[in-house]
C-alpha cells in the first residue's frame, strides 16, 4: 500500500499597504498635486529637493521627524501613476483614474513586506498614513484646507 504524504505548498505572502479616495479635481490637477513639490508642501511634506520625475531621485522631509528620506526609482506617466521606492522592501504606485464625472480615483498601493508580526503593523500603520496623505491632498485640492498642518506636533521629538 502507497502512502503519501500530504503536498504542502508554501505561499510567499506579501504584505501590502494601500488606499483609495476619489477628488472632485481632474486627473491633470490631481497628478500635479502629487508631483509638483509646492503643492504637496501644502498637504504632505515640509520640503522637497525637487519635482518628482522619472529617473530622478528626490529627498522629503516632513514637519514632525528630523528625518530626511530619498525617495528613488521614481516612474512617472503623465496624468495616470507615479511609483517610488523610499523603503528598499517596497514600492510606492499611486494610480489616477478619471470617473465619468471628471473626479479622480486615487488608488495608493505600497507593497513588498514579507509576512512577519512586525510586517502587520507596518502594513496596518502605513495604510494609515496613506489614508491621511489621501484625506489631506483631497481637502488641499479640492478646497485650500491644510488638514495636516498642526495635526502631527504630538510626534515631534525635538
Amino acid at each position: 500500500m502507497l502512502c503519501k504524504k500530504p503536498l504542502i505548498v508554501k505561499k510567499k505572502m506579501e504584505l501590502k499597504s494601500q488606499a483609495k479616495i476619489q477628488v472632485q479635481r481632474s486627473i491633470e490637477e490631481v497628478f500635479e498635486g502629487i508631483v509638483d513639490p509646492v503643492k504637496m508642501t501644502k498637504y504632505f511634506i515640509s520640503e522637497s529637493t525637487g519635482r518628482l520625475e522619472s529617473g530622478k531621485e528626490v529627498i522629503w522631509k516632513f514637519p514632525e521627524f528630523a528625518d530626511k528620506f530619498p525617495v528613488k526609482n521614481i516612474k512617472i506617466e503623465d496624468n495616470r501613476s507615479v511609483s517610488f521606492v523610499w523603503d528598499p522592501e517596497t514600492v510606492v504606485t499611486i494610480t489616477l483614474e478619471t470617473l465619468p464625472d471628471q473626479s479622480t480615483l486615487v488608488r495608493v498601493n505600497e507593497n513588498g513586506k514579507k509576512f512577519s508580526e512586525e510586517n502587520i503593523k507596518w502594513a496596518l500603520g502605513n495604510t494609515e498614513g496613506w489614508a491621511n496623505f489621501l484625506a489631506c491632498m483631497k481637502a488641499y485640492l479640492e478646497y485650500g484646507v491644510q488638514l495636516r498642518k498642526g495635526a502631527f506636533d504630538f510626534m515631534r521629538k525635538d
